[in-house]
């Protein structure tokens, strides 16, 4: 019986590499880049959205970073929850139905 690279990697107790993608500072990373462009591209197109804003500022640094910290804290939601149920998997279960 020929094992698979998976099975061969729990065995070994190495992370296998089809989960090496749930790290956390990978999902940071991307979305503090993703937010970097938000932000810049947010700041080049005020001029087109200062008649549809009202009683606002089209650059009001208390919205803009209000938007950041929000897409961050959900940026933070989205790659804990897949790796928090991933970590809960038992290797053996695992390769049980593998």
């Amino acid at each position: 019986m020929k094992e698979s690279p998976v099975t061969t990697e729990l065995l070994r107790n190495e992370v296998p590499s089809e989960n090496a993608g749930l790290d956390p500072k990978r999902y940071w990373a991307l979305a503090v880049i993703g937010i970097g462009i938000g932000l810049a591209a947010a700041f080049g197109l005020t001029r087109l959205l200062t008649d549809l804003l009202y009683n606002v500022k089209p650059t009001d640094p208390l919205i803009f970073t209000s938007v950041a910290v929000l897409l961050g804290a959900v940026a933070l939601l989205a790659s804990y929850l897949p790796a928090r149920r991933a970590a809960e998997i038992d290797p053996l279960v695992a390769l049980k139905y593998e």
